[in-house]
């Protein structure tokens, strides 16, 4: 398979800027591998292809608000620093991404907030716009993550073009979020309300949580035709002996396990027994899914519109077969679907 092969012409106007009114009715486009049909119905009927003992395996990880404004010194200019992940919390040092990096040289400082309480050192270069910053904050580790929390945004996709608006906060955020450390949403989550939750636990439907922190590896763009040459930065991640058992039990039943999005998908794969069951995990992944690839485990897929050339496309592709899911997308453009992470839903069984 090819770079090239997962391109598409999106028209400008499918791009969601915001989300459904009701988290629960947005579109889904329902994918029967088996039978090749496509079917259109809301998020909420969800429920119709779902039975007893079915399982839905979620990815409960919480994203922060990772998008801070700052100005450097001297000159003042306004940097934006993009937090990725936390290296050393003694020392409060974080990789980021800065912009605009040429601005960005080691030895700089940035300063945060009206105030300037919250000060960072540039002390590394890691990648063109990557930097390590260790911050100066006078206050406890506590004070100063909840400083990180006031001065941070929620970091919608640089495609969303408007600003980041308070409701974001909460719409952003999937209902069972609890683990923080994520820089995106898994989006494929957003769709699911309380309401629709409590309706598929009364029907016998077993929810697993994974967590997988969504990093911007899994956005970066790919570079290379030949997709075998295409290296995913490491997530961390994690999953429990609990959940590894209910999966497990699904799959000894036979039942419908459901992937709730990309991320819980590549959770799922990256810790697979010889026999083709789920183990616990705690650790990183850079696992790379693309076709051809056989999934172990889940034998259902949630997942939203992806962008093209994404490693998210390809997932989704691998797991419908990439001619079905091409067929899909060109469904979904004519039927005004919903495209990214603000946008509508897919159930491939």
């Amino acid at each position: 398979m090819k770079l090239s092969h997962y391109n598409f012409e999106l028209p400008p106007e499918l791009l969601a800027e915001y989300p459904a009114e009701n988290r629960d009715e947005s579109r889904l486009m329902v994918l029967d591998r088996k039978a090749r049909t496509i079917e259109h119905k809301l998020f909420k009927d969800l429920i119709d292809y779902f039975e007893e003992d079915d399982v839905l395996v979620t990815n409960n990880t919480k994203v922060f608000p990772a998008r801070l404004f700052g100005n450097k010194e001297k000159t003042g200019a306004r940097i934006e620093v993009f937090l990725l992940r936390e290296l050393n919390s003694e020392t409060r040092l974080w990789d980021v991404l800065v912009d605009p990096a040429r601005k960005i040289r080691i030895g700089n400082k940035l300063y945060f907030g009206d105030d300037e309480t919250l000060v960072a050192e540039v002390i590394d270069n890691t990648t063109s716009r990557g930097r390590t910053l260790r911050f100066l904050f006078d206050g406890s580790y506590e004070e100063f993550r909840n400083k990180l929390t006031e001065l941070g945004e929620t970091p919608l996709p640089k495609y969303i073009k408007r600003e980041v608006e308070p409701e974001d906060a909460e719409r952003y955020q999937t209902i069972f979020a609890k683990v923080e450390g994520a820089v995106a949403a898994p989006t494929a989550g957003l769709h699911f309300s309380k309401h629709l939750l409590k309706r598929l636990e009364i029907k016998g439907v077993n929810m697993a949580e994974v967590t997988l922190h969504v990093g911007l590896g899994t956005f970066s763009s790919v570079e290379v035709e030949d997709l075998s040459k295409h290296k995913m930065d490491s997530e961390e991640m994690s999953i429990s002996q609990e959940t590894a058992d209910i999966v497990n039990a699904g799959l000894e039943r036979k039942k419908r396990v459901c992937a709730v999005g990309t991320t819980a998908m590549r959770a799922l794969e990256s810790s697979v027994s010889s026999n083709f069951r789920l183990n616990p995990y705690s650790g990183w992944t850079n696992k790379f899914i693309f076709p051809p690839y056989d999934f172990s485990i889940a034998n259902a897929m949630i997942t939203n519109f992806h962008t093209p050339k994404s490693t998210l496309m390809m997932m989704a592709a691998a797991f419908a077969g990439h001619d079905f899911l091409k067929e899909a997308y060109a469904e979904a453009i004519k039927e005004k679907y919903n495209f990214y992470s603000y946008g509508d839903a897919m159930l491939i069984i």
